[in-house]
């Protein structure tokens, strides 16, 4: 099987070494050149052929958002952001994986032995991803609008909707609450994303979707016309006090290497909402975190849907509930709001 061939774009000198090191010292990858602004990464692109691409968002001559959107329509291909990951930027970020970017990474601490060790697995492990995922062209961003059903629509719901995802996940959460009306039930969401981008995420969502998008946070209750977005560092857990329920924000271990983790979530909620009044929806992503959770839910009596192999970016976490058997559906992506819907009420 042929090498991964990467191409970085950084205009550090010191970091486009360091990836060079790290990425050159892994099995089955190999750095076909660097380039230290967009326009000599353009011309290597076509010079090179590279599989993957790590990019940088602040460069000199063209910024990494602007040079992204060129390349996204006119060549697209499996991009990495390695970026400086602060609250302050996260709308950056996120905007760099609407126009078309499959993942993020922060830029490690050079000094902090522990914390580049775990950057190193961490971006091999991205690499890899991002070489065998599937690649939106920007139009399928711009293009694909969803018009929610009137509020009227559907007014009474039963069940409430649990949904879990991790790459590629953050743009095909908005285009399944793009088609849910503002009378929703309440829909909770678990999307692997770090802790400085969550409270971003969620504003985004919110200003582009029907229901209310709220991150969550210690007590907020949950209710219909809510959307809750699990917080970046914490488990999502649920208790109730009366009739009401309200989040928990759980500091505990990673579970299956993630904090926020679906696992947890799929398992919290049937402490305050029995299984049978509940949809399950696992979207794109790496690994199979919350498949185990799932397939409990099932079993349970839960309404379950994966997203189907065609339609993700990355098709493991859904393959994981399909290899368990733990799907009553799978199917495109466009087609998920609609049915996640219907089985709601």
């Amino acid at each position: 099987m042929a090498n991964i061939r990467v191409l970085i774009v950084d205009d550090s000198a010191l970091i486009r070494k360091m990836l060079t090191q790290v990425l050159g010292n892994a099995a089955g990858i190999e750095v076909v050149g660097v380039a230290s602004d967009p326009i000599i990464a353009r011309d290597k692109i076509k010079q090179l052929n590279p599989d993957v691409l790590t990019l940088d968002v602040e460069m000199p001559r063209m910024n990494g958002i602007q040079f992204l959107g060129n390349l996204m329509r006119l060549r697209p291909m499996p991009v990495v952001m390695v970026s400086t990951l602060t609250a302050a930027g996260a709308p950056v970020t996120l905007e760099a994986l609407e126009i078309g970017a499959l993942d993020y990474i922060a830029k490690p601490q050079m000094d902090n032995e522990k914390s580049f060790n775990a950057f190193s697995k961490a971006l091999i492990e991205k690499v890899r991803m991002a070489a065998g995922a599937k690649v939106r062209p920007l139009k399928h961003v711009h293009e694909v609008r969803f018009t929610p059903p009137p509020e009227g629509a559907c007014s009474k719901f039963s069940r409430w909707v649990v949904l879990g995802a991790s790459t590629g996940g953050t743009e095909a959460i908005k285009t399944v609450l793009g088609q849910v009306p503002a009378n929703c039930p309440p829909i909770l969401i678990t999307q692997h994303i770090p802790a400085v981008f969550s409270a971003s995420f969620a504003k985004r969502l919110d200003s582009s979707c029907a229901p209310e998008v709220l991150e969550a946070s210690e007590g907020l209750e949950v209710r219909p016309g809510r959307v809750i977005v699990a917080h970046g560092d914490h488990h999502l857990t649920f208790r109730a006090e009366g009739n009401q329920v309200h989040c928990c924000l759980s500091p505990a271990a990673p579970v299956n290497r993630h904090r926020p983790s679906v696992e947890v979530m799929f398992d919290s909620i049937t402490a305050v909402k029995p299984a049978q009044e509940l949809v399950a929806v696992m979207l794109t992503g790496m690994g199979a975190d919350g498949a185990a959770a799932m397939k409990r839910l099932h079993q349970s009596g839960s309404r379950t849907i994966a997203q189907d192999e065609a339609s993700s970016v990355v098709y493991g976490m859904p393959k994981a509930v399909v290899d368990l058997q733990a799907a009553d559906k799978v199917m495109a992506l466009e087609k998920i709001a609609p049915l996640m819907m219907k089985m709601a009420e």
